[in-house]
């Protein structure tokens, strides 16, 4: 039996849940615009008390690496690092966009997040999440045109703003799915996977997959030039 814990805080809607041995145990979606490291703590513990987990039974801790908001990135970060450098458990850390792909059925997965500035963060996975196109940032309509041959599955949590992109090109009557603002329960899923295959490791190991630099980084390189 082994157990995960895993949270998603990379956007305003976050998630915690605890997987064991590829099931989700628990799952709760989390709601907090102002960022979740004042409610993620008190969250959690709930979470555990109700499921009758202690953190010193969990086998592996998971957290989303990104890529969504700095600060959120980090939070969650943080927070798996803290509790497995005390238990002396690995960590795994995992793409949101991964863990949109899990909700897919095709052969080839194109998920995407929004990114604002009217950019989309995306990738392309396989059946078993390896990676066909890598993660990239940029404007959808080039994104799209960058995509490999064959019948792709689109899979966002809102599709709708780039429903007309594709209305007339070649990704017309693909399969668009949508997946749930609750991610964790993916995560953890994905993250099990990792432990049990020998690829979750050390916390100190573990970083963040913010994809592009964030805004002050970009702010800091313009002036120095």
């Amino acid at each position: 039996m082994t157990r995960i814990l895993s949270l998603d805080t990379t956007a305003e809607f976050g998630s915690i849940a605890l997987v064991e041995d590829d099931r989700v145990v628990d799952e709760l979606l989390l709601h907090s615009p102002g960022g979740f490291s004042h409610v993620i703590y008190g969250r959690l513990g709930a979470l555990l008390k109700r499921a009758g987990w202690r953190l010193d039974e969990v086998d592996c801790f998971a957290s989303a690496s990104g890529p969504g908001s700095f600060t959120g990135v980090r939070v969650g970060l943080a927070a798996v690092k803290g509790f497995a450098e005390a238990a002396g458990k690995p960590v795994a850390a995992v793409s949101n966009l991964a863990a949109l792909a899990w909700f897919g059925t095709k052969p080839l997965r194109a998920a995407l997040l929004d990114a604002r500035r009217g950019e989309v963060y995306g990738a392309v996975y396989d059946a078993s999440l390896k990676v066909v196109v890598p993660e990239s940032v940029g404007k959808f309509q080039p994104w799209l045109d960058s995509l490999p041959e064959g019948k792709i599955e689109f899979l966002a949590q809102d599709f709708a703003p780039f429903g007309p992109a594709v209305a007339g090109t070649r990704f017309e009557r693909c399969q668009i799915t949508g997946a749930p603002r609750a991610l964790a329960g993916a995560i953890g899923r994905i993250a099990w996977r990792e432990h049990c295959s020998g690829r979750s490791c050390d916390a100190a190991a573990v970083d963040a997959n913010y994809v592009r630099r964030s805004d002050a980084e970009l702010l800091w390189k313009d002036r120095t030039r």
